[in-house]
């Protein structure tokens, strides 16, 4: 029997799958999609290029026929395929069972085109039963499944390019729409808009404490009655008004009434009037889909939602849980027995349920996975074996699967309710209490928890023991003032749970969509909560007035239940697409481009209207082409960046114009020119000038020192960092001029041809000595930053790594580090408002964009592509050398034929650039 070479996505999966086969199979990685759609106009074709569609890069002409190419990065790869297929006798495809691993395993065909039997191997977890059993049960590619995603990826493409370059013309550059991504950041907007329309209401209530008549046995209770009616508490107040609800029978305490209730209830005597007690039963949580493990890691471990699929991806690849893409909450029997055995274990018998619990997927058609995510295999690994081959973040999140798996078939926890109502003279008092009678499944998991047995305390609520008519003590009553809280921000979790309610986007989708939202800059991160930009809101307003249905959470969701449909061969996807596109009873995507293009005036969209003052005057947030800027019609104000829409009131819009119109305020006049001297902020950060900036002379600006806080510059400091550079005298000994500077890496001395950084935990480079530089200088130099990072503050440690994080002053300004990832903080971000939440959603961010090859961890450096360059040249030399007697006729042809080669390569690239201008 000849070899099998079996092709996968990623080469961890490959080298996972390969310790469970034999001699007799080649296991290799396409590392991802081999071809796709043209990513820029380098792509396309020359024999296309002038082709109406080629820039979409479908044919929509002729039955939206998909331009597909194979890029420069992946052609080797294919190269690679190619030769490795040639020594086989099959070709098995293994790639992730979803939509996109089909379309992944079908454009491999198209590229490969095999001439030996292929067949298709579909597992939901990386075991040795689970790749026996794939072997056994092959199949072919699935034509409808490879459709559904071919139909998907070409709406996405046809919405976006034909939507974006819009959303350029009429507001600003380099905006992107997308079918799943504008819908989302709607729902942000929505929620913002909520927000800025919520109007505060205050309401008072009363608490008391209470006890038995011995002393013995304090309990809280609240005011729940006053004279038969209920007190008013934050439901039942109009959101958009402050007022009490009219439908509402509450009574209003205000704190005049609230005081003198309470002066008249603290003489009465407190009697229970009335106890209740009832049993409850609380079940498990069905073991997790995509959607309630993204959710989860973002309530417990702070994971964004793009980096739980990241650490799950890792789990998946490394054979330790079953596939992270799903919408089933079903467990295959398999799983079941391996739970159940691990909780007899691990908890004993008694809290084992006597039968398996049986969950039913909730989504009609689970397009993903079917089984839920758990830990793999017929034995689950150990935790702690996860923690030592991947690592503390995939060790938490396997904890995670791992419990909320045996959870799911645990008894259910029981207990019992007890209330306890107090009458004080005309007012009841209201007391809730809980008991858990037996724990179940809350001994291993709780929901929202990181550790169940704390949370079993704390969700326990003891009483004393009452008998109604009891008469009680008083401990005190004390009068509580409450303010109703607009409706909550949208945290990642929270979005991505009402995007799976509304039927939107799909396990595959949805971290992707998050991370979208947040890159392209329409929102932004305040603590936990996803905060739309002012950029956003106007992108929103203008698609809402124009392309209204496609924004339409109906419409959207009915795509999702059509892609289901063709992917079960009920729909045909061609006449799908055309309705798309050119419209079928309601106006298609091509025809609300053009009218776009013809009506949408780019005065009206690119204002979002703030508030009218007094005298008429309307004040808005404009889109500029660098971003958006308040306005009044005739003074503009730049906006801060991490200003959340809701908290540009009438007052804050006033300040903002003000100080715009204003200008810096000058410190003081300089001592010695006599000129203003301003502390002003700029791009990359505050600074100092001196004098106005006129056509013939730039003013003198200088940077402040690194960790100097702006708020703590005052003229005299100001003055003294304008003498930079400047001369403190002469070396004694070699009695050349030493001067002080502040430059792009910090403060530094020079003397001659020497310079040495001045480390400013101990020295003040504006009070620096002459001895104390001359010390500098006699140190050896070092080559680098010869000062550590100054630490401007410490935050404890990060709740998932346990790593210290700190903040650091840089080059560039602070930023937070646990020791391997560095993370800028935003602009204008005070050091001292940072939170630990902040912090972790910076470093997760830098950490995402370093897997996404945006940017190096510290302490690895990037290879050099000259280093590279200049190795290559040196080894080429050495051949030429090696064999410069041997220099024959043909190969001095064969240089002509490459010099040739190299002159047309170079015309072609001037051509080109020459097009693009």
């Amino acid at each position: 029997m000849g070899k099998s070479l079996v092709i996968v996505e990623s080469p961890t999966k490959a080298k996972t799958i390969e310790k469970f086969l034999g001699k007799d199979f080649v296991v290799t990685a396409s590392y991802g999609h081999v071809r796709d759609l043209p990513n820029n106009a380098s792509e396309i074709p020359e024999s296309v290029k002038k082709e109406k569609w080629a820039r979409l890069g479908i044919n929509v002409d002729n039955s939206f026929e998909p331009l597909y190419v194979v890029p420069d990065s992946k052609k080797k790869r294919v190269s690679d395929l190619k030769k490795l297929m040639k020594g086989c006798d099959q070709l098995l495809l293994a790639t992730d069972e979803d939509r996109e691993g089909e379309s992944i395993s079908w454009h491999l065909l198209e590229v490969l085109k095999p001439k030996i039997p292929v067949k298709r191997l579909v597992f939901h977890e990386i075991t040795k039963s689970a790749i026996a059993h794939s072997l056994e049960s092959t199949r072919d590619v699935d034509d409808n499944l490879v459709r559904a995603q071919e139909t998907r990826r070409i709406i996405d493409r046809l919405f976006g390019y034909s939507v974006s370059p819009l959303l350029w013309k009429k507001m600003a550059p380099r905006l992107s729409a997308g079918r799943v991504q504008s819908v989302a950041m709607r729902l942000l907007v929505e929620r913002e808009r909520e927000r800025i329309a919520f109007r505060s209401a205050i309401y008072w209530d009363l608490k008391a404490k209470f006890a038995k008549s011995d002393g013995g046995g304090e309990f809280e209770a609240e005011l729940s009655l006053v004279d038969g009616k209920r007190v008013a508490s934050g439901k039942d107040f109009d959101p958009q008004t402050g007022k009490l609800l009219e439908k509402t029978k509450s009574v209003l305490l205000t704190e005049e009434t609230c005081k003198e209730l309470q002066r008249k209830l603290s003489s009465a005597t407190p009697v229970v009037k009335a106890l209740e007690q009832k049993p409850y039963t609380t079940r498990p949580y069905p073991p997790f889909t995509t959607s309630t493990l993204q959710q989860e890691a973002s309530r417990k471990l702070r994971f964004a939602a793009k980096h739980t699929m990241s650490v799950a991806q890792t789990l998946y690849e490394n054979g330790f849980i079953t596939y992270m893409r799903t919408d089933s909450t079903s467990l295959s029997e398999e799983g079941m027995g391996a739970a159940r055995s691990l909780i007899e274990k691990e908890f004993g018998k008694e809290y084992l349920h006597p039968e398996k619990r049986i969950y039913k997927t909730k989504v009609r058609n689970a397009q993903e996975a079917h089984e839920a995510i758990r830990p793999a295999g017929e034995n689950f690994v150990s935790l702690e074996e996860v923690k030592r081959k991947v690592g503390m973040e995939a060790f938490r999140l396997y904890e995670l699967i791992w419990m909320r798996t045996l959870a799911c078939q645990m008894k259910d926890a029981t207990g019992k309710r007890i209330a306890i109502q107090v009458a004080v003279d005309d007012a009841i008092f209201r007391a809730a209490g809980k008991t858990i009678e037996f724990p179940g499944f809350l001994r291993a998991y709780v929901e929202g928890s990181d550790d169940p047995e704390a949370e079993l305390a704390d969700r326990e609520k003891i009483l004393p023991v009452v008998s109604e008519g009891e008469e009680l003590a008083h401990k005190g009553i004390e009068s509580l003032e409450h303010q109703t809280q607009p409706p909550a921000r949208y945290t990642e979790g929270s979005l991505i749970k009402e995007l799976e309610r509304l039927g939107i986007g799909r396990p595959s989708t949805w971290a992707t969509i998050v991370d979208v939202v947040l890159n392209r800059q329409y929102a932004f991160k305040k603590g936990t909560a996803l905060v739309p930009t002012f950029l956003a809101s106007g992108v929103t307003r203008l698609m809402e007035g124009h392309f209204t249905y496609l924004l339409d959470y109906e419409f959207t969701a009915r795509l999702e239940e059509d892609l289901d449909a063709i992917a079960r061969g009920e729909k045909d996807n061609l006449n799908y697409l055309k309705s798309f596109y050119f419209g079928n009873g309601q106006v298609g995507l091509q025809k609300l481009v053009t009218q776009g293009e013809e009506t949408i005036d780019p005065r009206e969209v690119c204002g979002i209207p703030i508030a009218t003052d007094k005298d008429g005057t309307k004040l808005e947030v404009r889109i500029g082409r660098y971003g958006p800027f308040l306005s009044d019609g005739e003074t503009r104000a730049s906006l801060p960046d991490a200003l959340p829409p809701d908290e540009l009131n009438l007052e804050k819009a006033h300040e903002l114009l003000e100080t715009a119109r204003r200008g810096p305020e000058s410190l003081g006049d300089h001592p010695e020119t006599g000129e203003p001297v301003y502390l002003k902020s700029g791009r990359f950060g505050p600074y100092i000038q001196m004098g106005e900036a006129s056509d013939d002379q730039k003013p003198k600006m200088v940077s402040l020192l690194p960790g100097m806080d702006a708020s703590e510059v005052d003229f005299d400091v100001a003055v003294k960092l304008l003498e930079f550079p400047k001369s403190i005298g002469n070396h004694p000994e070699t009695k050349e001029e030493i001067v002080v500077s502040n430059g792009r890496y910090g403060p530094y001395i020079k003397s001659g041809s020497e310079t040495r950084s001045i480390p400013t935990d101990d020295i003040s480079p504006l009070e620096i000595t002459i001895e104390q530089a001359v010390k500098l200088l006699k140190e050896p130099k070092r080559r680098g930053r010869t000062a550590q990072p100054k630490a401007l503050r410490e935050l404890g440690k990060h709740p998932v790594t346990e790593k210290e994080l700190t903040i650091k002053s840089g080059r560039y300004g602070p930023y937070v580090t646990d020791g391997e990832i560095n993370a800028s903080l935003p602009k204008g971000a005070e050091v001292a408002g940072v939170t630990m939440d902040d912090a972790v959603n910076l470093l997760e961010a830098r950490k995402a964009k370093i897997a996404a090859g945006g940017g190096a961890p510290r302490g690895k450096k990037k290879t050099s592509a000259k280093k590279k360059s200049t190795a290559k040249k040196k080894s080429t030399s050495k051949k030429k050398t090696a064999s410069k007697k041997k220099t024959t006729s043909k190969k001095k042809t064969s240089a002509k034929k490459k010099t040739s080669a190299k002159k047309k390569t170079s015309s072609k690239k001037k051509s080109t650039a020459k097009k693009k201008e």
